[in-house]
């Protein structure tokens, strides 16, 4: 297991092969992302496969069977094979085995691939059903930005998006509560207090893109016209903020337990492929 460097001219990015899970990312001597430390959380960025969130009772249903999967599913815990490599690119990817057909009944080909086009970082994923049936997963982006001196000091300006409607979660699950969250012009001032119930969760929401400015001025832009769902969040003083696009969700304390009923859920029938693409912009 080893780390893959990527770079071009203005960037350089880091991968792991564990998770394929990005690490790094370097505009001249500033790292964009937070550097781990374990009394807070011990991810910089991991994929979120088969599943986002959590589910009830930590469990679900497909063809009368029932199956057991950790929350955010299984994938940042596995090694990748590095199956494509150039300068300013990498690919990763992990196939369906024995242990994964135990908890997920679906055989899958998941590949992640990380390219450099200029001052932006692209992550694409790549899922192709290789089952003889129809194959219902979700996937998600859970990256942790560094955020260097005062947390309140950051602002996040979203596009299209008047006031927020969180949904609220308990215990992983959604609670069916929401909460209005107003923005001044777009713009949301960040403090540690708007994520003491957990993450904030947008479904369905207009944005497509948002910025983090610190102190008004941007420091990148994250897109994802292509992801419904988002989720922002941190721990009580961690030097980070996560900016996650998701296809896929938690379960709500509602839930009726079967895979093809899951809020969010996607299928893709045997032997075919799907892409999803989102990218950073770093100023």
């Amino acid at each position: 297991m080893r780390n893959i460097t990527i770079k071009n001219e203005l960037l350089k990015a880091e991968i792991c092969q564990k998770g394929a899970e990005l690490v790094s990312v370097y505009k001249g001597q500033e790292n964009f992302l937070w550097e781990i430390d374990r009394n807070f959380w011990d991810k910089t960025s991991p994929v979120l496969f088969p599943i986002v969130g959590g589910l009830k009772d930590g469990s679900y249903e497909f063809n009368g069977s029932k199956y057991q999967l950790p929350r955010h599913g299984f994938a940042r815990d596995y090694v990748f094979e590095i199956t494509e490599k150039t300068e300013e690119s990498a690919t990763f990817t992990l196939k369906h085995y024995h242990h994964t057909i135990e908890i997920y009944p679906f055989e899958f080909t998941l590949s992640i691939k990380y390219y450099l086009i200029e001052n932006k970082l692209f992550i694409q994923y790549i899922v192709t059903n290789t089952s003889s049936v129809n194959m219902y997963y979700s996937i998600g982006a859970h990256p942790a930005f560094s955020i260097v001196g005062s947390f309140e000091d950051y602002s996040l300006e979203f596009d299209r998006a008047a006031n927020l409607t969180t949904y609220k979660l308990f215990n992983n699950l959604f609670s069916g509560d929401t909460t209005e969250i107003v923005l001044d012009d777009n713009i949301l001032p960040l403090n540690y207090s708007l994520f003491e119930q957990d993450a904030i969760v947008l479904k369905n929401s207009t944005t497509s893109h948002l910025t983090l400015l610190k102190n008004m001025g941007p420091k990148f832009k994250v897109s994802f016209p292509d992801f419904p769902f988002l989720g922002i969040w941190t721990k009580k003083n961690a030097p980070f903020i996560c900016i996650e696009p998701w296809l896929g969700l938690a379960d709500s304390h509602h839930a009726s337990g079967k895979i093809e009923e899951k809020e969010g859920i996607l299928s893709l029938s045997s032997g075919s492929t799907q892409s999803h693409e989102w990218n950073v912009e770093f100023y």
